[in-house]
């Protein structure tokens, strides 16, 4: 598996495998998966060269980071890139006051509390740490800065004002100790992303589905804007949570809801194109951001191994230049998006 260095400071950077894991699934997200299932997916994800591991807090209200602990216990810290994020602080709950019911199965009892200020975001580290049972993470994201997790703009605004004015302050702190090499935001949408690029010193954006086979408005000015200031990308969610993995099929997902028939019409054409080529979606979405200077990984997940055995086929399929091409010459994907 290619591996892509990135430095934007003097600090030695950090080296990340094209295809990272990411760990939302192993939160029992959507599902529950038992422990053993979720170490041997994780060991899996090790076997097939991936190096970079992302988690949070939210994911399973803690599960996640938990299995990660007893996943990188006995490996070489310096073998692997591991991020985590702030911003919530967990907080023990009745069960009907559960965050994430219907979404997250067969976790802790605990509630999620916003909290982007400096003492939060400290105090969400150090608990990350111990569920971890590391001393140090690489990369530390302010996490779900955006209307779609904060419910309106208004109350993103006053968060993200608190967090530049104050939690932003902790970050820095934690970046000048060296206790995290790198600091960010983890976001699905890329305009507070920018927000965040134009008034802060950041060094990577964890994006959600907004650079993909399907949508490239971030092209506008985010991404100059990254790439002017050495910023990386860490690209999540690349199938946009379902549809360009599974293709345009009836109840097909398209940003964690049910597809519209104009976003079927679009992906049946672009698979259409693909296929022509002898190259499957699924391989085209993976492959498509990484053609972007500034990204450096790709994170799909994966909740089994079969998943993870999958990602890595993805990742090594061959795929002709002409494709994209061809993809520009129907209008299917933007004429100024970076591909070979």
């Amino acid at each position: 598996m290619e591996s892509i260095h990135w430095q934007r400071i003097d600090n030695g950077g950090l080296t990340f495998t094209e295809l990272g894991m990411g760990t939302a699934p192993l939160g029992n997200l959507y599902r529950a998966v038992s422990d053993d299932v979720a170490h041997a997916t994780l060991q899996r994800a090790w076997d097939v060269g991936c190096r970079y591991f992302d988690t949070a807090p939210l994911y399973g209200l803690g599960l996640a980071e938990t299995r990660v602990n007893r996943f990188l216990r006995g490996k070489t810290r310096d073998d692997y890139v591991l991020s985590t994020k702030v911003g919530r602080l967990l907080e023990v709950c009745r069960p009907e006051e559960r965050t994430g019911i219907g979404k997250f199965f067969e976790t802790p009892t605990r509630r999620e509390m916003f909290d982007y200020s400096y003492s939060g975001i400290m105090r969400s580290f150090e608990f990350s740490l111990e569920r971890l049972g590391v001393d140090r993470v690489d990369i530390l994201y302010a996490h779900d800065l955006d209307i779609y997790n904060q419910g309106s703009r208004e109350v993103m605004d006053a968060r993200m004002e608190d967090f530049l004015t104050s939690g932003y302050r902790a970050m820095v702190s934690l970046r000048d100790q060296g206790v995290v090499k790198a600091i960010g935001a983890g976001l699905n949408e890329w305009q507070p992303a920018q927000t965040m690029l134009e008034r802060g010193d950041f060094d990577l954006f964890l994006l959600a589905g907004r650079y993909t086979l399907l949508e490239q408005e971030a092209l506008n000015s985010f991404l100059p804007l990254c790439e002017k200031r050495g910023v990386g990308v860490v690209l999540g969610a690349p199938y946009n949570s379902g549809i360009l993995a599974t293709g345009p099929r009836q109840g097909a997902y398209f940003n964690y809801e049910p597809a519209t028939p104009a976003v079927l019409d679009r992906v049946r054409q672009i698979e259409t194109v693909c296929a022509s080529h002898g190259v499957r979606l699924i391989e085209a979405a993976l492959r498509f951001p990484l053609h972007h200077p500034c990204v450096v990984s790709t994170i799909p997940g994966a909740q089994a191994v079969d998943e993870v055995v999958s990602n890595r086929t993805c990742i090594d399929a061959a795929i002709p230049d002409v494709l994209w091409s061809d993809l520009k010459a129907q209008g299917l994907i933007r004429e100024d998006a970076p591909t070979p």
